[in-house]
């Protein structure tokens, strides 16, 4: 299988692949984790309401969402959207929204979900005696959301939030079903016109690899340093 190898396709592509391929992937990746950290945030205090109508639509939001497979979410929105939006505005005609746009509005919301859980959990994880302090000194729920559990949770779900950041770089992979040009897709476009499939995929695996091995790393090392001394 690897007689013939040809690395020089690789060298010759490197500059397509990072250059449009990787930059689009880490630019979904980013803008997906701050639009679904900021929403997930919303969902997890929406969780928490004691008021049932608030917190039974995110918890169905949450538990739908996370039943569905993702690629079926992107084809769910990269189809839907046009017509949702021109169900929105009012327009006749579906709306045409740009397969970037159509990929983010898709990982938000899917992100979002997981995002929830983890912002839930971490608020979970602060006392509920230091609430009821916060709440005696007569500070506000907001005031005490922002002054006193917000900046423990993020520290005790912050290894959480940044694994799952990592998957989310893996799977902004997926958008190559839409023959968007990731990284995955930017491979596979050159594989398939100099028909080297072998040398492009497994270039793509070594990548992937070396940099969500180095991320897991980072991630151990952050863990270790956030950690409450026992």
């Amino acid at each position: 299988m690897f007689a013939g190898f040809d690395v020089d396709v690789i060298v010759r592509s490197l500059g397509y692949l990072f250059g449009t391929g990787m930059v689009f992937t880490l630019k979904l990746t980013v803008l997906a984790m701050a639009g679904g950290i900021v929403l997930g945030t919303m969902l997890a205090m929406m969780r928490l309401s004691g008021n049932r109508l608030v917190s039974l639509p995110a918890a169905t939001y949450v538990n739908l969402v996370r039943s569905v497979p993702l690629v079926l979410v992107i084809f769910w929105f990269y189809f839907l959207v046009p017509y949702i939006a021109a169900w929105v505005i009012g327009a006749e005609q579906p709306v045409k929204v740009g397969a970037f746009a159509s990929a983010l509005i898709t990982f938000v919301m899917f992100e979002a979900a997981y995002y929830c859980e983890i912002m839930r959990s971490g608020i979970q994880s602060v006392s509920r005696g230091q609430v009821l302090a916060g709440e005696a000194l007569g500070l506000t729920y907001g005031q005490v959301m922002g002054s006193i559990v917000l900046p423990q949770a993020v520290r005790n779900m912050l290894p959480v939030l940044l694994t799952q950041t990592i998957i989310l770089f893996q799977d902004v992979s997926l958008v190559y079903v839409l023959s968007i040009p990731d990284f995955v897709g930017a491979a596979s476009k050159v594989a398939q016109r100099d028909g080297r499939l072998v040398e492009m995929y497994l270039f793509v695996a070594v990548v992937y690899f070396v940099l969500c091995f180095a991320l897991s790393l980072l991630v151990r090392r952050v863990q270790r340093r956030v950690a409450v001394p026992s």
